[in-house]
């Protein structure tokens, strides 16, 4: 489910002011869990289950001390586990009714992250202009994500780069803040519950019944958000990748 604004007409004015209120109602709550998986299957995101929170900041996988708990998939296969068949993901949710889903990016869509401020930001402009943006995911950790089409498989392979890096490093300047989750990538999809005591999730801004868009439409937009939110705040790092030993 997704929230509607209405006309055109005063749009960023609404948006803006849902944005920055108090967070809705969990969507799953409103429409079911299995309903809202089984509508992003049909949207063509391909789904796979995952690890979920447990006792607020543990995960439901057996690793100690996981770092990312409620937030990977529980196959390590889960890239050619991924799908959209509507009975299986529906035998997934009946069997295992408290685990998280991510969909594997880079299939058929990719996901641009960005940080909520940017999001809100860029969004605001996207809608005002006209702009077709697609499914859009909040999550209460801070970040927005844009469901968009995939780039598929560039000639040039050098253009691709992991997800878990805010940036490429030769690109930095270019996307500050931005994640460009595509193949070999994977996303949490809503509804998802995140570690924490407080009820924390991810859920839909605009739900899987938005076309895709090409995200090169989007691309620039949430760049510029991007630079003027880490312009803004000049304690957070432009961007940040892990270290590899």
């Amino acid at each position: 489910m997704s929230a509607e604004f209405g006309g055109r007409s005063g749009r960023q004015g609404k948006l803006s002011q849902w944005l920055r209120g108090r967070r809705p109602k969990e969507a799953a709550d409103e429409v079911g869990r299995e309903a809202l998986l089984l509508a992003a299957a049909g949207a063509g995101l391909p789904l796979a289950p995952a690890a979920h929170p447990v006792s607020g900041y543990r995960c439901s996988c057996d690793r100690v001390g996981c770092p990312t708990p409620g937030r990977h998939p529980v196959s390590f296969a889960w890239q050619t586990q991924a799908t959209t068949d509507r009975a299986q993901i529906a035998r997934w949710a009946g069997h295992q009714p408290q685990a998280n889903f991510i969909t594997a990016t880079g299939m058929t869509h990719d996901v641009l992250d960005v940080p909520l401020e940017a999001g809100r930001e860029a969004l605001d402009r996207l809608l005002g202009a006209g702009i077709e943006v697609g499914p859009v995911a909040v999550g209460d950790d801070g970040r927005m994500l844009f469901f968009t089409l995939t780039r598929g498989t560039p000639e040039d392979e050098d253009e691709w780069w992991p997800c878990a890096l805010d940036c490429h490093p030769e690109t930095m300047d270019e996307h500050p803040g931005l994640r460009w989750h595509c193949r070999g990538s994977y996303v949490l999809v809503p509804p998802a519950r995140l570690p924490g005591d407080d009820g924390q999730c991810v859920h839909w801004l605009r739900g899987p019944e938005h076309p895709l868009p090409d995200p090169l439409t989007l691309l620039e937009t949430l760049t510029d958000a991007c630079a003027r939110h880490v312009g803004e705040d000049s304690d957070q790092p432009t961007a940040a990748w892990p270290q590899h030993h």
